[in-house]
């Protein structure tokens, strides 16, 4: 089944916008076209509704390549592709490197899972000897190996406690500089072979290999998100008591599935 050009598309606008405390969040959906085939659809409306369960109206807009870039998004978020979709939007995301770079510099929050993940660092070099240049806004490399890391991931974040997900990748990542791990692998794979690290975090970027969707099972990222969004552009963010003990046993089942 093909994907829907946009969330509104297949789910209605009222979902996509509802009235909220009369404060509005713009959430830019980068590449849905060639870069969403690991839930991302998922982690947009996730996001999208935990942000009106905090009050707030939210828009969702989708950027591909050739659009006029949104620079008044508030949250921008991107999923995982094979390699012949990275080819595909690295020209456009090299474009707007400065860009987003001058956005993550100046607070905005963003999340970008598995192949964003990696052009959001300095270079990927695919298995088959291409190389993908990133706009370095992790101090980070990629390099395609021969086996996938596949298997249901948990592991260990200070910001926000345990991370259960879902990981199919063959990139492996390596962190350098100021660039950190967003969390330490507990179970599975994560960045490389190497060492524990999974995934990386600066200013209010954050990159993984999570998939599964993320956001449904790990709330407190989009919390994140959503927090430095507000208060980026309002100056404020008081935050809604939500009742998660539905997720907390969603969360509880899939970190206990085997790898």
């Amino acid at each position: 089944m093909s994907q829907p050009q946009n969330l509104t598309e297949e789910l209605g606008e009222e979902i996509i916008t509802q009235t909220g405390n009369n404060k509005s969040l713009k959430i830019v959906q980068l590449y849905p076209r060639d870069m969403n085939i690991y839930g991302d659809w998922g982690n947009t409306l996730s996001l999208s509704r935990r942000a009106q369960a905090h009050g707030f109206t939210t828009e969702i807009v989708d950027y591909n390549p050739g659009d006029e870039f949104p620079l008044d998004g508030d949250i921008f978020i991107g999923g995982g592709g094979q390699d012949s979709g990275q080819s595909v939007v690295q020209d456009d995301l090299l474009a707007n490197a400065e860009t987003l770079r001058m956005l993550a510099q100046d607070g905005t929050p963003m999340l970008v899972i598995c192949g964003l993940y990696q052009l959001f660092g300095k270079e990927f070099k695919t298995v088959g000897g291409e190389t993908l240049n990133g706009v370095r806004i992790f101090d980070a490399k990629t390099v395609g190996g021969e086996e996938r890391l596949i298997g249901n991931i948990v592991e260990e974040s200070e910001e926000f406690g345990t991370l259960v997900g879902f990981e199919n990748h063959s990139g492996l990542t390596y962190l350098s500089g100021d660039t950190k791990p967003l969390a330490r692998v507990t179970k599975g794979e994560g960045n490389n072979t190497e060492d524990d690290g999974e995934g990386a975090h600066v200013h209010h970027v954050i990159g993984t290999y999570l998939h599964g969707s993320l956001l449904p099972k790990n709330p407190a990222v989009s919390d994140y998100l959503i927090k430095h969004a507000a208060i980026k552009k309002y100056g404020e963010f008081t935050p809604v008591v939500i009742d998660d003990s539905l997720v907390e046993k969603a969360r509880a089942s899939a970190a206990a599935r085997p790898r």
